[in-house]
């Protein structure tokens, strides 16, 4: 259990990040305490379903974005991919639009 606490608290951290908020400023938005989105964030709070869908919600992502949880395989290649679309979900369509024109470029410029 307490890996599943980290694992959901950083992907809070990593969400709150990319949409460059503070931990104040999404407690505010959750209406939850600053302590408490600190806790979470360092999986040392057990969160209620109701904290968590209130972050979620401020987050603006859904509860199956924050629990989808991409586990590393055996597989380097799947575990890197995985990886990707985990940081890309998190991101606007059109960041998500952008970074792909960027990825295209990229593998364009090292000739693919």
């Amino acid at each position: 259990m307490g890996d599943l606490k980290k694992i959901i608290g950083e992907r809070i951290r990593n969400f709150r990040k990319d949409k460059g908020l503070s931990q104040e400023e999404l407690a505010h938005m959750s209406k939850l305490h600053s302590t408490y989105i600190g806790q979470l964030e360092r999986g040392e709070k057990n969160a209620t379903l109701e904290s968590i869908e209130k972050v979620a919600n401020a987050l603006n992502i859904s509860l199956e974005t924050l629990f989808r949880i991409s586990q590393p395989r055996q597989n380097e290649n799947e575990y890197t991919l995985s990886q990707i679309v985990t940081q890309l979900q998190a991101r606007s369509i059109k960041d998500q639009k952008f970074i792909l024109e960027l990825i295209d470029l990229l593998l364009d410029w090292k000739g693919k």
